[in-house]
Protein backbone atom coordinates (compact mmCIF):
# COMPACT_ATOMS: atom_id res chain seq x y z
CA UNK A 1 0.00 0.00 0.00
CA UNK A 2 1.29 3.48 -0.82
CA UNK A 3 2.22 5.74 2.05
CA UNK A 4 -0.39 8.46 2.60
CA UNK A 5 -0.28 11.66 4.57
CA UNK A 6 -2.74 14.22 5.88
CA UNK A 7 -0.64 17.37 6.35
CA UNK A 8 -0.75 19.82 3.43
CA UNK A 9 2.49 21.60 4.34
CA UNK A 10 4.71 19.03 2.63
CA UNK A 11 2.77 19.25 -0.62
CA UNK A 12 2.89 23.02 -0.53
CA UNK A 13 6.69 23.03 -0.77
CA UNK A 14 6.47 21.50 -4.23
CA UNK A 15 3.51 23.71 -5.11
CA UNK A 16 5.29 26.93 -4.10
CA UNK A 17 8.52 25.97 -5.83
CA UNK A 18 6.65 24.95 -8.96
CA UNK A 19 4.73 28.24 -9.10
CA UNK A 20 7.88 30.33 -8.68
CA UNK A 21 9.39 29.22 -11.99
CA UNK A 22 8.47 32.29 -14.10
CA UNK A 23 10.21 34.55 -11.56
CA UNK A 24 13.25 32.28 -11.39
CA UNK A 25 13.57 32.16 -15.19
CA UNK A 26 13.40 35.94 -15.38
CA UNK A 27 16.21 36.19 -12.84
CA UNK A 28 18.34 33.68 -14.73
CA UNK A 29 17.88 35.72 -17.90
CA UNK A 30 19.57 38.69 -16.21
CA UNK A 31 22.62 36.75 -14.96
CA UNK A 32 24.92 37.91 -17.73
CA UNK A 33 28.16 37.29 -15.81
CA UNK A 34 27.12 33.69 -15.14
CA UNK A 35 26.13 33.24 -18.76
CA UNK A 36 29.58 34.44 -19.87
CA UNK A 37 31.16 31.86 -17.55
CA UNK A 38 29.66 29.05 -19.61
CA UNK A 39 31.73 27.63 -22.49
CA UNK A 40 32.26 30.09 -25.31
CA UNK A 41 31.15 29.69 -28.88
CA UNK A 42 33.40 27.26 -30.71
CA UNK A 43 34.41 25.21 -27.69
CA UNK A 44 33.78 21.48 -27.81
CA UNK A 45 32.10 20.45 -24.57
CA UNK A 46 30.30 17.75 -22.62
CA UNK A 47 27.43 18.35 -20.21
CA UNK A 48 26.89 15.83 -17.44
CA UNK A 49 24.28 15.24 -14.77
CA UNK A 50 22.16 12.61 -13.06
CA UNK A 51 18.41 12.08 -13.33
CA UNK A 52 16.66 15.38 -13.97
CA UNK A 53 19.97 17.14 -14.56
CA UNK A 54 20.87 14.63 -17.28
CA UNK A 55 17.63 15.43 -19.09
CA UNK A 56 18.33 19.17 -18.88
CA UNK A 57 21.84 18.46 -20.19
CA UNK A 58 20.28 16.76 -23.21
CA UNK A 59 18.18 19.82 -23.97
CA UNK A 60 21.10 22.22 -23.55
CA UNK A 61 23.36 20.08 -25.71
CA UNK A 62 20.87 20.01 -28.58
CA UNK A 63 20.26 23.76 -28.40
CA UNK A 64 23.93 24.69 -28.18
CA UNK A 65 25.08 22.50 -31.04
CA UNK A 66 22.12 23.20 -33.32
CA UNK A 67 22.70 26.93 -32.96
CA UNK A 68 26.29 26.69 -34.05
CA UNK A 69 27.99 27.17 -30.68
CA UNK A 70 30.07 24.02 -31.00
CA UNK A 71 29.96 20.27 -30.66
CA UNK A 72 28.12 19.42 -27.46
CA UNK A 73 27.51 16.01 -25.91
CA UNK A 74 25.29 15.12 -22.95
CA UNK A 75 25.99 12.20 -20.64
CA UNK A 76 24.67 10.65 -17.47
CA UNK A 77 27.54 11.23 -15.05
CA UNK A 78 27.87 7.49 -14.42
CA UNK A 79 28.11 6.71 -18.15
CA UNK A 80 30.16 9.61 -19.46
CA UNK A 81 33.02 9.57 -21.93
CA UNK A 82 34.86 12.75 -21.02
CA UNK A 83 38.36 11.73 -22.16
CA UNK A 84 37.72 12.89 -25.69
CA UNK A 85 39.67 16.12 -25.77
CA UNK A 86 36.80 18.34 -24.66
CA UNK A 87 37.62 21.99 -24.06
CA UNK A 88 35.30 22.05 -21.06
CA UNK A 89 32.81 19.96 -19.10
CA UNK A 90 29.66 21.44 -17.56
CA UNK A 91 28.41 19.59 -14.46
CA UNK A 92 24.78 20.27 -13.61
CA UNK A 93 23.51 19.31 -10.15
CA UNK A 94 20.97 20.77 -7.73
CA UNK A 95 22.55 19.49 -4.52
CA UNK A 96 26.21 19.41 -5.52
CA UNK A 97 26.53 16.22 -3.47
CA UNK A 98 25.65 13.50 -5.99
CA UNK A 99 28.33 10.82 -5.81
CA UNK A 100 28.79 10.23 -9.54
CA UNK A 101 29.14 13.96 -10.30
CA UNK A 102 31.63 14.52 -7.48
CA UNK A 103 33.75 11.55 -8.56
CA UNK A 104 33.82 12.74 -12.15
CA UNK A 105 34.68 16.31 -11.20
CA UNK A 106 37.50 15.07 -9.01
CA UNK A 107 38.85 12.93 -11.85
CA UNK A 108 38.85 15.93 -14.19
CA UNK A 109 40.65 18.33 -11.83
CA UNK A 110 43.70 19.85 -13.47
CA UNK A 111 42.98 18.06 -16.76
CA UNK A 112 39.80 19.57 -18.21
CA UNK A 113 38.18 22.88 -17.32
CA UNK A 114 34.98 22.19 -15.42
CA UNK A 115 32.05 24.51 -14.80
CA UNK A 116 29.51 23.58 -12.15
CA UNK A 117 25.92 24.82 -12.28
CA UNK A 118 24.77 24.16 -8.74
CA UNK A 119 21.78 24.92 -6.54
CA UNK A 120 23.53 24.75 -3.16
CA UNK A 121 26.48 27.19 -2.91
CA UNK A 122 27.76 25.37 0.17
CA UNK A 123 28.09 22.01 -1.54
CA UNK A 124 31.41 20.16 -1.99
CA UNK A 125 31.23 20.46 -5.77
CA UNK A 126 31.89 24.20 -5.54
CA UNK A 127 35.49 23.52 -4.51
CA UNK A 128 36.05 20.81 -7.11
CA UNK A 129 35.21 22.80 -10.25
CA UNK A 130 37.16 25.58 -11.92
CA UNK A 131 34.10 27.82 -12.10
CA UNK A 132 30.95 27.54 -9.97
CA UNK A 133 27.68 29.10 -11.11
CA UNK A 134 25.32 28.89 -8.15
CA UNK A 135 21.56 29.32 -8.29
CA UNK A 136 20.54 29.36 -4.59
CA UNK A 137 17.33 31.26 -5.38
CA UNK A 138 16.20 28.24 -7.41
CA UNK A 139 17.25 25.59 -4.88
CA UNK A 140 14.45 23.49 -3.42
CA UNK A 141 13.29 21.67 -0.32
CA UNK A 142 11.11 19.19 -2.16
CA UNK A 143 12.74 15.96 -3.28
CA UNK A 144 10.84 16.27 -6.57
CA UNK A 145 12.70 18.85 -8.63
CA UNK A 146 10.84 21.55 -10.50
CA UNK A 147 12.33 25.03 -10.51
CA UNK A 148 16.07 24.31 -10.26
CA UNK A 149 16.13 22.22 -13.41
CA UNK A 150 14.14 24.64 -15.52
CA UNK A 151 15.98 27.68 -14.16
CA UNK A 152 19.31 26.10 -15.14
CA UNK A 153 17.93 25.46 -18.61
CA UNK A 154 16.66 29.05 -18.73
CA UNK A 155 20.21 30.21 -17.93
CA UNK A 156 21.57 28.02 -20.71
CA UNK A 157 19.02 29.30 -23.21
CA UNK A 158 19.77 32.91 -22.32
CA UNK A 159 23.51 32.25 -22.72
CA UNK A 160 22.80 31.20 -26.31
CA UNK A 161 21.20 34.55 -27.01
CA UNK A 162 17.56 33.55 -26.66
CA UNK A 163 14.92 36.03 -25.50
CA UNK A 164 13.13 34.24 -22.67
CA UNK A 165 10.20 36.66 -22.44
CA UNK A 166 7.83 34.44 -24.48
CA UNK A 167 8.76 31.35 -22.44
CA UNK A 168 8.24 33.25 -19.18
CA UNK A 169 4.82 34.46 -20.34
CA UNK A 170 3.89 30.89 -21.25
CA UNK A 171 5.06 29.67 -17.85
CA UNK A 172 2.86 32.25 -16.14
CA UNK A 173 -0.06 30.88 -18.12
CA UNK A 174 0.89 27.29 -17.25
CA UNK A 175 0.98 28.12 -13.54
CA UNK A 176 -2.38 29.92 -13.59
CA UNK A 177 -4.57 27.86 -15.91
CA UNK A 178 -7.20 25.45 -14.63
CA UNK A 179 -6.25 21.83 -15.15
CA UNK A 180 -8.57 19.61 -17.17
CA UNK A 181 -9.85 16.89 -14.79
CA UNK A 182 -9.74 14.37 -17.64
CA UNK A 183 -6.03 15.07 -18.12
CA UNK A 184 -5.37 14.58 -14.41
CA UNK A 185 -7.38 11.35 -14.21
CA UNK A 186 -5.74 9.50 -17.12
CA UNK A 187 -4.60 5.91 -16.67
CA UNK A 188 -1.25 6.30 -18.46
CA UNK A 189 0.91 9.04 -20.02
CA UNK A 190 3.43 9.03 -22.83
CA UNK A 191 5.46 12.22 -23.30
CA UNK A 192 7.01 13.04 -26.68
CA UNK A 193 9.46 15.67 -27.89
CA UNK A 194 11.62 16.63 -30.83
CA UNK A 195 15.06 18.23 -30.78
CA UNK A 196 15.68 20.01 -27.50
CA UNK A 197 12.27 19.04 -26.11
CA UNK A 198 13.13 15.31 -26.02
CA UNK A 199 14.94 15.91 -22.72
CA UNK A 200 11.90 17.78 -21.41
CA UNK A 201 9.63 14.89 -22.36
CA UNK A 202 11.87 12.50 -20.42
CA UNK A 203 11.78 14.88 -17.46
CA UNK A 204 7.97 15.15 -17.56
CA UNK A 205 7.69 11.38 -17.39
CA UNK A 206 10.12 11.27 -14.47
CA UNK A 207 8.15 13.93 -12.56
CA UNK A 208 4.93 11.98 -12.99
CA UNK A 209 6.56 8.77 -11.74
CA UNK A 210 8.31 10.42 -8.80
CA UNK A 211 5.46 12.57 -7.51
CA UNK A 212 2.45 10.37 -8.16
CA UNK A 213 3.70 6.83 -8.88
CA UNK A 214 2.01 7.03 -12.28
CA UNK A 215 2.66 4.84 -15.31
CA UNK A 216 4.58 7.01 -17.75
CA UNK A 217 6.83 6.60 -20.77
CA UNK A 218 8.76 9.06 -22.96
CA UNK A 219 10.25 8.97 -26.45
CA UNK A 220 11.43 11.14 -29.33
CA UNK A 221 8.27 11.92 -31.28
CA UNK A 222 9.38 10.23 -34.50
CA UNK A 223 10.21 7.03 -32.61
CA UNK A 224 6.76 6.74 -31.06
CA UNK A 225 5.23 5.03 -34.07
CA UNK A 226 8.05 2.46 -34.11
CA UNK A 227 6.37 0.36 -31.45
CA UNK A 228 5.49 2.49 -28.39
CA UNK A 229 2.18 3.68 -29.91
CA UNK A 230 0.92 0.17 -29.18
CA UNK A 231 0.36 1.28 -25.58
CA UNK A 232 -2.06 4.07 -26.60
CA UNK A 233 -5.71 3.38 -25.73
CA UNK A 234 -8.85 5.10 -24.45
CA UNK A 235 -8.24 6.72 -21.08
CA UNK A 236 -4.54 7.24 -21.81
CA UNK A 237 -2.65 10.35 -22.91
CA UNK A 238 -0.01 10.99 -25.55
CA UNK A 239 1.44 14.41 -24.72
CA UNK A 240 3.52 16.22 -27.33
CA UNK A 241 6.01 18.92 -26.29
CA UNK A 242 6.47 21.38 -29.15
CA UNK A 243 5.36 20.89 -32.74
CA UNK A 244 4.18 17.36 -33.56
CA UNK A 245 5.30 15.42 -36.63
CA UNK A 246 2.80 15.43 -39.49
CA UNK A 247 0.08 12.82 -39.04
CA UNK A 248 0.92 11.90 -35.46
CA UNK A 249 -2.24 13.39 -33.95
CA UNK A 250 -4.38 11.42 -36.40
CA UNK A 251 -2.50 8.21 -35.67
CA UNK A 252 -3.06 8.65 -31.94
CA UNK A 253 -6.74 9.50 -32.47
CA UNK A 254 -7.27 6.12 -34.11
CA UNK A 255 -6.16 4.42 -30.89
CA UNK A 256 -8.76 6.25 -28.80
CA UNK A 257 -6.06 7.89 -26.63
CA UNK A 258 -6.09 11.61 -25.94
CA UNK A 259 -3.52 13.56 -27.95
CA UNK A 260 -2.39 16.54 -25.89
CA UNK A 261 -0.76 18.91 -28.37
CA UNK A 262 1.37 21.25 -26.28
CA UNK A 263 0.75 24.83 -27.36
CA UNK A 264 3.23 26.49 -24.99
CA UNK A 265 7.00 26.83 -25.01
CA UNK A 266 8.15 23.27 -24.23
CA UNK A 267 9.72 24.38 -20.95
CA UNK A 268 6.36 25.89 -19.92
CA UNK A 269 4.64 22.72 -21.11
CA UNK A 270 6.81 20.90 -18.58
CA UNK A 271 5.36 23.18 -15.90
CA UNK A 272 1.89 21.97 -16.92
CA UNK A 273 3.03 18.37 -16.57
CA UNK A 274 4.51 19.14 -13.15
CA UNK A 275 1.14 20.51 -12.07
CA UNK A 276 -0.65 17.39 -13.29
CA UNK A 277 1.83 15.26 -11.34
CA UNK A 278 1.17 17.30 -8.20
CA UNK A 279 -2.59 17.09 -8.67
CA UNK A 280 -2.40 13.31 -9.08
CA UNK A 281 -0.25 13.00 -5.96
CA UNK A 282 -2.80 14.95 -3.95
CA UNK A 283 -5.66 12.86 -5.32
CA UNK A 284 -3.84 9.69 -4.22
CA UNK A 285 -2.92 11.05 -0.80
CA UNK A 286 0.79 10.89 -1.61
CA UNK A 287 3.51 13.24 -0.38
CA UNK A 288 5.45 14.40 -3.46
CA UNK A 289 8.05 16.10 -1.29
CA UNK A 290 9.06 12.71 0.13
CA UNK A 291 8.47 10.23 -2.72
CA UNK A 292 8.77 6.52 -2.18
CA UNK A 293 12.35 5.18 -2.26
CA UNK A 294 13.88 8.58 -3.13
CA UNK A 295 16.06 11.21 -1.45
CA UNK A 296 17.05 14.74 -2.44
CA UNK A 297 20.49 13.58 -3.49
CA UNK A 298 21.89 10.15 -4.34
CA UNK A 299 24.96 9.63 -2.15
CA UNK A 300 26.47 6.19 -2.62
CA UNK A 301 28.40 4.26 0.01
CA UNK A 302 32.11 4.06 -0.66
Amino acid sequence: MSETFSASVAVERMAIELASQPVCWARAATMTDAQRSLPARGERIAVIGCGTSWFMAQSYAWLRESRGFGETDAFAASESFVDRGYDAVVALTRSGTTTEVLELADRLRGRVRTIGVIGDPGSPLVDLVDEAITLPFADEESVVQTRFATTALALFRASLGEDLAPAIADAQRAVAEELDPELVAAEQYTFLGRGWSVGLAHEAALKMREASQSWTESYPSMEYRHGPISIAAPGRVTWQFGAAPAGLADDVAVTGARFEAGQLDPMAELVRAQRVALARARAKGLNPDQPRNLARSVILAG
